[in-house]
């Protein structure tokens, strides 16, 4: 199993702590205070380093958040860095994977921890995300149309599928900021609490993903991920063969027999 703490050990923005909160829970907080959390090439290294990390460890589900003395999730990109781009060295910028795609296609599960505000960038790695938690005080918004570009993060394809077209179109081609309660009355978040409820709501969850078999994790969010990808039919037979495939692990019999006998099960995949 690979230590996540050592995979963090060299990174100046991207710091891991496993288990402080709940077992098996992996919390990965940004920590660009200077920047608010800006993803520059230094960041985005050093969050890909610690996520290469996370499918060898024993880590059942991620936290993702922003420091406490950051003051926001992620405020988007490092504009600077943007600037002195040409055509040609974005499109080699923007090649696959980048954070984004570390987080959706991370094989455990991950909880964003909107702690700030999540704008551009940060809008659209809560959108890769896989269950959204954010705090009263935060703000949401893709402004890159002010600067005379566009979301290039995935954020016109995961956003309308999330809130829809029109609202998409909304907060895409104004660049309007919206508040943590009009973004979970459009579906950007699932959940909104204050300082007292906030952590532990989020905390929660991720014990009570951690307590599930990894495997079925692991299939059950390839299952989700893929009904936005595929039509229904399509999206029905790879359910039926990811369910299919859970047969094969000594978890299905273990998960079953530990709800016979009334007790907690141990997996063997873990």
């Amino acid at each position: 199993m690979t230590d996540l703490a050592e995979a963090a050990a060299d990174c100046e923005t991207v710091s891991v702590s496993v288990g402080d909160r709940v077992e098996n829970v992996a919390t990965v907080e940004l920590h660009r205070p200077e920047a608010r959390n800006a993803l520059n090439a230094q960041l985005r290294s050093e969050f890909k380093q610690v996520f290469d990390a996370i499918p060898d460890s024993d880590v059942r589900a991620v936290v993702l958040t922003g420091a406490a003395d950051t003051g926001a999730f992620v405020a988007g990109a490092d504009v600077t860095e943007l600037r002195e781009r040409d055509m040609l060295e974005q499109r080699e910028a923007s090649k696959r994977p980048r954070v984004y795609e570390y987080v959706d296609e991370c094989p455990m599960p991950v909880i964003a921890r909107i702690n700030g505000h999540a704008l551009g960038g940060g809008c659209e790695l809560i959108q890769a995300a896989d269950i959204r938690i954010a705090h009263t005080d935060a703000k949401f918004g893709q402004p890159e149309i002010n600067l005379g570009i566009m979301p290039g993060g995935g954020g016109t394809q995961r956003l309308p599928r999330l809130v829809g077209e029109g609202h998409a179109m909304r907060l895409i081609l104004t660049g309007d900021l919206i508040d943590a309660t009009e973004a979970a009355d459009i579906g950007l978040v699932d959940e909104v609490h204050d300082d007292d409820a906030f952590d532990e709501r989020v905390y929660e969850i991720a014990a009570s993903i951690a307590e599930k078999s990894p495997a079925a994790l692991e299939l059950a969010k390839k299952a989700v991920r893929a009904s936005s990808r595929m039509d229904l039919e399509a999206g029905i037979e790879y359910e039926a063969e990811l369910f299919a495939q859970l047969f094969a692990t000594g978890d299905k019999d273990e998960g079953i027999d530990a709800f016979l006998e009334d007790r907690e099960p141990e997996w063997a995949s873990e």
